[in-house]
């Protein structure tokens, strides 16, 4: 048994100025971009209420698109799972899985990232208990 649910939205921008892209983000649903201690973090995060879901601006090399992530208590178990679904796996990266799903939009599969992922997650038998 492992647990998984969607997790963040990430904006890959195709930019050199991941501050600028994050700006513009923010005003743009309504949050704020929050500032990196380390300017070259790809990333930004753009500020949402409390238990709603993490908005990121990521730079990226490749072409701009929406990317989704999918949290987990176990990346292997989830990736097997979603593989079963008709996803196919492309690249690990660091501790995740990029995946791929059968309609071609890409997704990460990734550790936990929201405090109430524990109460939250959808609840998925072991393959052998389906």
């Amino acid at each position: 048994m492992h647990k998984s649910r969607l997790s963040n939205i990430i904006i890959d921008c195709q930019t050199d100025d991941i501050d600028a892209a994050a700006g513009f983000w923010a005003a743009a649903i309504g949050r704020s971009a929050q500032s990196e201690d380390d300017p070259s973090e790809p990333y930004r995060m753009l500020e949402g209420p409390p238990g709603e879901m993490k908005i990121l601006v990521q730079a990226v090399r490749h072409e701009s698109r929406v990317h989704l992530d999918i949290e987990t208590d176990d990346i292997e178990a989830e990736a097997s799972r979603l593989e079963r679904l008709g996803a196919k796996r492309i690249a690990k990266v660091k501790t995740w899985w990029v995946m791929e799903a059968p309609t071609g939009q890409r997704f990460c599969v990734v550790r936990p990232q929201r405090a109430d992922f524990e109460e939250n997650a959808n609840v998925w038998p072991s393959q052998g208990d389906a």
